[in-house]
């Protein structure tokens, strides 16, 4: 079992924009699509599903990077760091970068997914892997799993 200490803060590189967390993330996970491996300059993004009333930006004002499409990837105007997203058509959760966060080690993934995509080295110890999204009747039992392994 895990444990989430929380409320818990977290910045970009530079410090500029920070933010925080009072809510237990509903999914953690890892996305292998290239999209991620492009703008996490990594072989994946790692991020923490965390319901919207849990989440604020205390300081700075991020902007909106990536695509600039309809889901809203928001980074650092300074250093650029990716540091979240709020999906299109999803107002219930925001997609944090787990490495923003004050112990992102707490923060394991539990779903991979575009493991269609992946490196052929990548590795993670997510508990799930899809090929690209589960569908969409498979979350409540992940987020059920997910829950059961944090304390």
């Amino acid at each position: 079992m895990t444990t989430i200490n929380l409320p818990q803060e977290g910045s970009c590189r530079c410090g500029r924009v920070r933010l925080r967390i009072s809510k237990a993330p509903m999914l953690t996970m890892a996305c292998h699509c290239t999209g991620c491996q492009k703008m996490s300059a990594s072989a994946f993004s790692l991020s923490a599903a965390i319901p919207t009333e849990g989440f604020e930006v205390i300081e700075g004002e991020p902007v909106i990077g990536g695509l600039h499409g309809a889901s809203k990837h928001y980074f650092c105007e300074y250093c650029m760091t990716w540091m979240f997203t709020r999906p299109e058509g999803v107002d219930f959760f925001v997609n944090v970068r787990t490495t923003m966060l004050a112990t992102p080690e707490a923060f394991a993934p539990y779903v991979e997914t575009f493991t269609s995509e992946k490196l052929p080295w990548a590795t993670t110890p997510a508990e799930h892997s899809y090929p690209t999204y589960p569908e969409m009747d498979v979350y409540e039992r992940l987020m059920k799993g997910y829950a059961a392994t944090i304390a």
